[in-house]
């Protein structure tokens, strides 16, 4: 490798990190970085709202609205039919029978004010579907009106299938609003029309992600007839002119995920590069869909494998999706262009804001992050997708922007930032955004492609409720065009001054109102803190603290207090199930003096731990939690070569123990105050006895429980894993539990179990 090689490696692997460490960084910090990256001054701002203002008047001005953008304006996720008819969509997919779509309608429909609704929108068609579900909210309902109300029984009874076929059948009405046709074919023949009107096309073949290597061939064999059927309409001689297809990665491979990276290389990246070969030998675009955040740096390995191919030297076509709601978005067109730079290639990208918003929030609580991969604010996702959109536009030597917008600010950016409209594409999804992109078209002749999905009405469902959940918020512009209310600046406000305008503290932009990952239960307690094991920098660093653990030995024996007068038994070796050559540890059970000596401590144990409020006793299982966090790797070295758990079940397992210790905490005091007063006393001495395949997380939460309320524990963990029980159980005594309040046995159930069961000290077994 010479210099210039190892200068340009050097580059590459820097844009990488950076890409990396902003995965879930702090979202004030990355749209202040935006902000001043995109260094767009005052008068450039107000230009862009000015020439906003002007197209959304002329939007409203022009023609009516399409029946999808009524429709969602007037049952938008703010008004409880809106979420009504979402729920409804959404839980259709999973509905297994005719009695429960029936209850589920029931459900749905009837506590509905579809009234309020009537005659409101500009629609007649949406005004013929609120009568609909009006008629059908009375038909279901079953308030008993003496005779009125048993005629409406006897009606549902007889009417359920009709009701049920026919809701099914609107749903999929208001989703095929949404889908150009059933087959490439159809898609094809309905889209005549608008290619004679200037506009081209990209296809999606509608499917979700393959469970099933089955699924992945079908997915496979679908994509290819597609490319093969487009290719006889491909009659330009740039791609730009041409239709084009986008491929889902998650369709191809059934195992498209980090922990199969290898597999994913080989396999997925030859099924990807197969179909880029046709569609370059159709002369065609050929865009890779974004997908969630945590296949992002996975998909950039495979893109990358697929353009190197020396046969796609040569070809436009090439597409990559980014979503600019996510603060990598960024970096990753540097990326990109460095990508394309090296391989020598022109690509194009397609910029939009972003699809899995609500999925990648809810996953990073659930996951104990420690922050969002997505911008929890829209105004910020707005501002990423105007800064992303100038670095575009200035990266066209080895990219054809292509921007994906039904926001008339995003738009009226795009064209106050570009000097050559021919240099890039705007994009707007079937159905959603006509007005908008045919005063684009027309007025500024740029290029405009409508993503059309294509596929049938099984595959439609959960497509409906990505796109209800993106453009039925009252914040979604497509929401608000139709929305007469709403006034053309309030819609084409700067989100650059909205990013701070309503912000009582202007150090912290993100959204208040959403729960960061650490605080989703407060007030009550802190989330447990987990790992994300698909960020490779989470990995590097888990491997790293990981090595002082890999061949260290742990030793497990009784702990209580005066053990030490007693003999212990023979020693016996740990093995880690899954490779009988590691040794983990030794253990030395219990025997019949250790047991008595237990209860005699217990007693004592119990009188002082049952004195303290709940408050302290609540205080030492939250640093018992806190302890276990610090020392969290260790305890999952002890999960994996203990107990055989993998590295993900590991992280779960120290996760649901902390968890544990915290709501026992919070219970304490809780149930203190409900039941000041009652007489309700602690019993006594209890037995904890748990099992070997929650060997953390059972064993503490039966110890939290037994010691939030005031008992002393004899704990006996499960004889095959000892040593992270006793551990636990070290950790638990550092925190500030009595020696004497809680005590480990190990040994066998037979032996040591049966004993201490039968005990005549024994206030409780759990």
């Amino acid at each position: 490798m010479n210099n210039t090689q190892k200068s340009s490696h050097e580059a590459t692997d820097t844009l990488r990190l950076l890409l990396r460490q902003h995965y879930l960084c702090d979202e004030s910090q990355a749209v202040r970085a935006l902000v001043q990256a995109s260094s767009l001054d005052t008068a450039t701002r107000s230009k862009m709202v000015s020439q906003a203002e002007s197209l959304v008047q002329a939007v409203r001005d022009g023609s009516d609205p399409a029946i999808l953008e009524s429709f969602l304006a007037e049952y938008g996720l703010s008004s409880e039919e809106g979420v009504a008819l979402m729920c409804l969509a959404e839980a259709l997919l999973r509905v297994p029978d005719a009695a429960t779509v029936d209850t589920l309608i029931h459900d749905k429909i009837v506590p509905a004010d579809w009234g309020q609704h009537l005659g409101s929108s500009s629609s007649s068609l949406v005004n013929a579907s609120t009568w609909a579900l009006m008629l059908t909210g009375k038909l279901i309902d079953d308030e008993p009106e003496g005779i009125v109300g048993a005629l409406r029984a006897a009606i549902r009874r007889l009417g359920e299938p009709v009701v049920r076929t026919a809701v099914s059948q609107a749903i999929k009405e208001l989703g095929s609003q949404f889908v150009l046709g059933e087959t490439i074919d159809q898609a094809i023949n309905a889209s005549k029309s608008a290619n004679d009107n200037g506009y081209t096309y990209s296809y999606d073949m509608l499917g979700e992600a393959a469970r099933t290597e089955a699924d992945a061939k079908r997915y496979h064999l679908s994509y290819s007839e597609a490319i093969a059927t487009l290719g006889n309409h491909c009659i330009h001689d740039t791609v730009a002119r041409n239709p084009g297809i986008s491929v889902k990665l998650s369709a191809l491979y059934s195992r498209y995920e980090v922990a199969k990276r290898e597999n994913v290389m080989i396999d997925l990246v030859a099924r990807t590069r197969s179909l880029a070969m046709l569609a370059k030998s159709a002369n065609m675009g050929f865009n890779i869909d974004a997908e969630e955040a945590d296949r992002l740096d996975l998909s950039l390995d495979v893109i990358e494998a697929v353009l190197a191919e020396p046969s796609l030297a040569g070809w436009n076509g090439f597409g990559i999706v980014v979503q600019a709601y996510s603060p990598r978005a960024w970096y990753v067109l540097d990326w990109l262009y460095d990508m394309a730079s090296r391989l020598n290639r022109n690509i194009m990208v397609r910029l939009v804001k972003g699809a899995y918003w609500d999925t990648e929030i809810k996953r990073a609580q659930v996951l104990g992050l420690s922050g969002f991969p997505v911008f929890t604010r829209k105004q910020n996702t707005d501002i990423s997708y105007i800064a992303c959109a100038k670095k575009l536009l200035g990266m066209t030597d080895r990219i054809y922007p292509q921007f994906a917008t039904h926001n008339a600010h995003s738009v009226a950016a795009i064209l106050t930032m570009a000097t050559d409209n021919a240099s890039f594409e705007f994009q707007r999804l079937h159905g959603m955004g006509e007005a908008l992109h045919r005063e684009v078209l027309t007025s500024h002749k740029t290029g405009c492609r409508i993503y059309a999905p294509v596929g049938a009405h099984e595959d439609l469902l959960a497509y409906l409720v990505r796109r209800l959940l993106e453009n039925g918020a009252n914040s979604s512009f497509v929401n608000q065009i139709v929305d007469e209310t709403i006034s053309a600046q309030e819609i084409a406000a700067d989100p650059f001054a909205l990013s701070t305008a309503d912000k009582s503290d202007p150090s912290d932009l993100s959204h208040p109102g959403i729960k960061k990952p650490a605080a989703l239960y407060q007030p009550d307690r802190q989330n447990s803190k987990g790992w994300d094991l698909t960020d490779p920098l989470t990995l590097e660093t888990l491997e790293s603290d990981r090595l002082p653990y890999l061949h260290h030995q742990w030793t497990a024996q009784p702990l209580l207090p005066g053990a030490e007068t007693l003999e212990a038994a023979p020693p016996q070796t740990i093995c880690n199930p899954a490779d009988a050559t590691d040794i983990a540890g030794q253990v030395s059970s219990a025997t019949d003096a250790h047991i008595e000596l237990a209860f005699t401590n217990a007693a004592t144990g119990f009188k002082d731990w049952s004195f303290h409020t709940a408050q302290r006793r609540a205080i030492a299982l939250q640093r018992a939690a806190d302890l276990y966090e610090i020392h969290s790797v260790e305890l999952l070295a002890l999960a994996t070569r203990e107990a055989g758990k993998t590295i993900a079940d590991g992280v779960a397992e120290i996760r649901e123990a902390v968890d544990f210790l915290r709501y026992y905490a919070c219970e304490a005091i809780r149930l203190e105050k409900l039941h000041q007063g009652l007489g309700i006393e602690p019993r006594g001495t209890i037995v904890c006895i748990s099992p070997w395949n929650f060997p953390l997380a059972i064993f503490s939460g039966q110890i939290a429980a037994a010691l939030a309320t005031g008992n002393a524990v004899i704990a006996k963990p499960a004889e095959q894993t000892p040593l992270i029980a006793t551990r636990a159980v070290q950790l638990m005594h550092e925190a500030g539990i009595p020696g004497n309040a809680l005590q480990l046995l190990p040994g066998t159930g037979a032996q040591v179990g049966a004993e201490m069961v039968a005990n005549k000290c024994t206030a409780g077994v759990c």
